[in-house]
């Protein structure tokens, strides 16, 4: 059955307000270090924020710019906004001022929702801003109140806690998800109001079957939008719950957190899945609340997998989604995992894989991955040429490079620019990784592009070794014979270069823009 939405829809009543009309009021909606908030105290506080933002003259479809580590003040906020018809944009706390000035132009955010501890790094930039008219901070702010700044207590104080959802369609533009910004600054795809919703009934019912349940818990932060569906969102679409911690995420602040919370569901990545197969002892913390963990953001390996197979027990369902369509849309389902693919294609959702020339290929050969689905954004804010590319007709052309098995299983090869070609062949970087990965020796790697001496493009690989190893001349030999042996000889990586740990992104995938920088410092 297709799913559709009214043309009156707002997706704060289809997240939030729905839950208390069906009775849900006194349940728990949101876990916090040392509190928990009901699905009726977070729909107060956010008719308190929404509001407010209205006293501070935001209206239907402006920008309202989130800054806030996962918190119950970012959930009211969050609902706050979308309640009142304006559009969401999220940013990252940690960026620099630099980053801020972007965010700030590129939204032209009337309000912004900053934490105290990003103020310092803020302010210049909000004092720059052309378009903002307040700056609501939250937390305690030390010394002089600032011009402009206003304490999210103080602003909400006062404000009614009873706000209906504005009338908007379900056409209207909701929020902006930005893209990962892997060539320069992110750009926001701009999302309507039932997009995210569309998502959350596909995918969440009916592949992660997300039900009342259900806690959630997630590695990535609140402000990316894999983080807002998995650990949001969808919860809040069922009637379940989700827990929020503050903190950065590492290894040992997962293991404690899963302990605390006993989630049902925790959203990860590939590189925190590894990080927590390396705590001494991992085998030992109690992951028996988890019936699932979900993986994203860049291919998991297959060795990952079973060693976390191995140790936990617990079946991670790898798939893909972007920014552009807002979650994942191809994806493993409960109990049909096959480790190294990315799954089959969600319901609701149609997928085909193109040949350079935009024709159709044939099962098992790789080419671009085009996704069709309705929560796929209305085009890129201020990118027109960008857009007509990426969102031509029905489709949205990804820039991932797959094939598709005759099983419908999808298995990711790339990025269309991070693609090598070695002798006149394509190769890809992740089947590389993939086969380092199974040495023993090898506990994280990346492969890019490297000119030898005659300018011709190789594999390079950046490998950082696993404990009770070294890293020296004889294990790269080793190491090279190894992929030899097991792929084509021409895809083996002519220079290994060891390193302590491997640059990452904001979301925690591979940063390999910043290796591909770097030149080989030897030649083969």
């Amino acid at each position: 059955m297709p799913v559709v939405f009214p043309d009156r829809f707002n997706m704060a009543d289809y997240f939030l307000d729905h839950n208390i009309e069906k009775g849900k009021g006194g349940k728990i909606a949101v876990y916090c270090a040392e509190a928990s908030y009901t699905y009726s105290d977070v729909q107060g506080m956010a008719n308190k924020f929404g509001n407010a933002l209205k006293s501070l003259g935001v209206r239907i479809e402006d920008r309202v710019l989130i800054v806030l580590p996962d918190s119950i003040e970012f959930v009211a906020v969050w609902f706050g906004t979308a309640k009142i018809g304006a559009v969401i944009t999220m940013a990252n706390t940690i960026l620099p001022t630099s980053d801020y000035d972007y965010y700030l132009e590129y939204t032209r955010a009337r309000v912004a929702v900053v934490h105290s501890t990003v103020l310092d790094r803020f302010a210049a930039a909000a004092k720059r801003s052309k378009h903002l008219t307040a700056a609501v901070i939250v937390g305690p702010i030390e010394g002089e109140p600032r011009a402009g700044f206003v304490s999210y207590e103080n602003l909400t104080a006062d404000a009614s806690d009873q706000l209906d959802c504005a009338e908007t369609s379900r056409d209207d533009p909701a929020i902006w998800l930005f893209t990962s910004g892997s060539t320069g600054h992110p750009k926001a795809a701009v999302h309507l109001q039932h997009d995210l919703p569309y998502n959350t009934e596909c995918y969440a019912k009916q592949v992660l079957r997300i039900n009342e349940d259900d806690i959630t818990l997630s590695v990535p932060k609140l402000f990316f939008g894999y983080a807002t569906g998995t650990n949001l969102l969808f919860p809040f679409a069922v009637g379940g719950a989700t827990a929020l911690f503050p903190e950065r995420s590492t290894a040992e602040a997962m293991f404690e957190m899963i302990e605390r919370f006993k989630p049902t569901i925790l959203t990860s990545v590939p590189t925190m899945i590894n990080a927590m197969l390396q705590v001494e002892g991992a085998g030992t913390r109690d992951l028996s609340s988890l019936r699932a963990c979900l993986s994203a953001g860049e291919a998991l390996p297959p060795e990952l997998y079973h060693k976390w197979m191995d140790a936990f027990g617990v079946e991670i369902l790898d798939g893909i989604g972007s920014a552009e369509m807002f979650h994942i849309y191809i994806s493993n389902y409960p109990g049909e995992v096959m480790p190294g693919s990315l799954g089959r294609v969600v319901p609701g959702y149609e997928a085909m894989i193109v040949d350079a020339e935009g024709r159709e290929a044939a099962t098992g050969e790789m080419g671009t991955l085009k996704i069709k689905g309705d929560s796929a954004a209305l085009c890129y804010w201020g990118a027109h040429e960008k857009s007509k590319a990426a969102f031509a007709g029905d489709w949205c052309t990804t820039g991932d490079q797959f094939r598709v098995d005759e099983r419908g299983y999808f298995w990711y090869r790339g990025r269309t620019d991070e693609m090598l070609k070695v002798g006149g062949v394509f190769v890809s970087p992740t089947e590389i990784e993939n086969c380092l990965l199974e040495h023993p020796a090898v506990n994280e790697c990346a492969v890019v592009g490297a000119a030898d001496d005659r300018g011709l493009v190789k594999p390079k690989a950046f490998v950082v070794v696993a404990e009770g190893f070294t890293a020296d001349a004889e294990l790269e030999r080793e190491l090279k014979e190894f992929v030899k042996t097991r792929l084509a000889p021409y895809k083996y990586p002519r220079w290994i270069e060891y390193r302590d740990e491997l640059p990452k992104s904001d979301r925690g995938k591979m940063d390999r823009r910043l290796l591909r920088e770097e030149r080989p410092d030897e030649k083969d």
